[in-house]
């Protein structure tokens, strides 16, 4: 039904006035539909997470069924992440070309086909070719949602708007790990693949009906649309123009940028995809008491997400604070936390590791809907889907190189030390990254 209000309101030819006055009825207080979107784009990161952990959680299941070494595990939780970073760079410009709404219908209707492709592999190289395919279908995600979260808010609220999405993917793990290790240790790992599946398919006739762009929304208000649209400074007229992806590539702000939310995005793709098999393999943890402990990290990275990267940033700048810097603070900040990932590395007792974790993770976490926040903040509007391909193409080098390394390390040393060593180096030269290169959160002139 709501797909079919807002490709109604497509095919129209509408002045200014008739869309703003789409009901006849007067507008009697400000609509909050913008509120509804955050939340649709909060439960797909959601179930998109459902679908990426569910492999972390089967290693010793998939060990029992094809006999894979901690290094080929490794290469299967990094295989998703090759075809994800491939497409992340023409995602941006298809985006921009296309919209949110028909290339997140398409992207939801092919994750939930892999999901029931992993559930029905015959063998190890099905297996991979269903991660690749999650990959593809998953791939618009976060740069969408970035665009979406752009032409639905107001710079003032971006920060918390972004939070709902980005924390759903700690919640995700939070949730998705323990629930989905339940499933796997009472129906096995295939039909977990499967329900993860049939979540997908629920969600894709869920974002078919709700999302459309503000001015195809027919029960927007005239207070709320002219809310979202009123101009700021960075998007004055004089810098309207549309950057090339090419242009993008070579802008120090959009590299130092990238470099930074990649070394992110290693630390969070490590504990996403190897934090039960640590809990288990190098601290003795049982199964079912390392899915359970998993959650508590990513609990408190959901907490922190929403409170300081959401709450907290658009509390400070609504009274005034220097935006720039109230958003580089945090960035910053909280990707030094990252580091008490190496701490995790000298610990001998889960609960030891586990704080070092939790301080990592959580912090990471803060920053991070602040990250993905900027490319609507310092690129005009027809280029912010390219800036978040350029973010996630980065990011997802970071997805594929965490997991396979990681793997690499453990199967060559048996110890996770190195490896959290490895991902402390490179918040290091992230924290540069930000602080040297792209030093601000101010527009990119033309």
């Amino acid at each position: 039904m709501g797909t079919a209000l807002c490709a109604t309101r497509m095919t129209r030819q509408h002045s200014d006035d008739t869309v703003l006055s789409a009901s006849k009825a007067p507008q009697r207080s400000m609509t909050h539909r913008r509120w509804r979107i955050a939340g649709l784009l909060g439960v797909g990161v959601l179930v998109n997470y459902f679908d990426r952990v569910n492999l972390s959680v089967s290693h010793a299941a998939l060990t029992q069924s094809f006999g894979v070494s901690d290094f080929t595990f490794g290469l299967l939780l990094g295989a998703y992440n090759w075809t994800y970073a491939l497409c992340q760079l023409p995602i941006g410009v298809v985006l921009d070309r296309l919209g949110v709404r028909l290339v997140g219908r398409i992207s939801t209707l092919i994750w939930s086909i892999a999901s029931f492709a992993a559930a029905a592999s015959p063998n190890l190289p099905s297996l991979f070719g269903a991660r690749f395919l999650l990959g593809v279908g998953e791939a618009p995600t976060f740069p969408a949602n970035a665009k979406a979260i752009g032409a639905w808010f107001p710079q003032q609220e971006r920060s918390f708007a972004t939070s709902l999405f980005d924390s759903a993917a700690k919640l995700g793990s939070a949730v998705g790990v323990p629930a989905i290790g339940l499933l796997l240790l009472h129906i096995g790992w295939r039909m977990s693949f499967a329900a993860t599946g049939l979540v997908s398919v629920l969600y894709f006739f869920l974002f078919s009906a709700i999302y459309c762009e503000p001015r195809e929304d027919q029960k927007i208000s005239r207070e709320e649309l002219q809310l979202i649209e009123r101009p700021v400074a960075h998007h004055s007229a004089s810098n309207q123009a549309t950057f090339t992806l090419f242009q993008l590539l070579s802008r120090r702000k959009v590299l130092g940028f990238a470099i930074g939310f990649g070394s992110y995005n290693y630390v969070f793709y490590l504990l996403l995809t190897w934090l039960p098999s640590y809990l288990a393999e190098s601290l003795h943890v049982d199964l079912m008491h390392s899915f359970l402990f998993t959650g508590v990290p990513w609990i408190v990275a959901t907490a922190t997400d929403l409170l300081i990267g959401g709450i907290l940033v658009d509390a400070l700048v609504r009274k005034g604070w220097n935006a720039s810097r109230v958003r580089m603070t945090v960035l910053v900040v909280g990707t030094t936390f990252g580091l008490g990932i190496v701490g995790a590395g000298w610990s001998h007792s889960p609960l030891r590791a586990l704080a070092w974790i939790t301080i990592s993770i959580g912090g990471l976490s803060a920053a991070a809907p602040v990250g993905w926040s900027i490319p609507s903040l310092i690129a005009p509007p027809g280029s912010v889907g390219r800036v978040g391909g350029i973010l996630n193409f980065s990011n997802q080098l970071s997805g594929i190189a965490a997991p396979v390394i990681t793997g690499f390390l453990v199967y060559k040393l048996h110890s996770f030390t190195a490896a959290f060593a490895v991902a402390g180096v490179y918040l290091v030269i992230g924290i540069g990254a930000y602080l040297f290169m792209l030093r601000d959160v101010h527009p990119m002139a033309s």
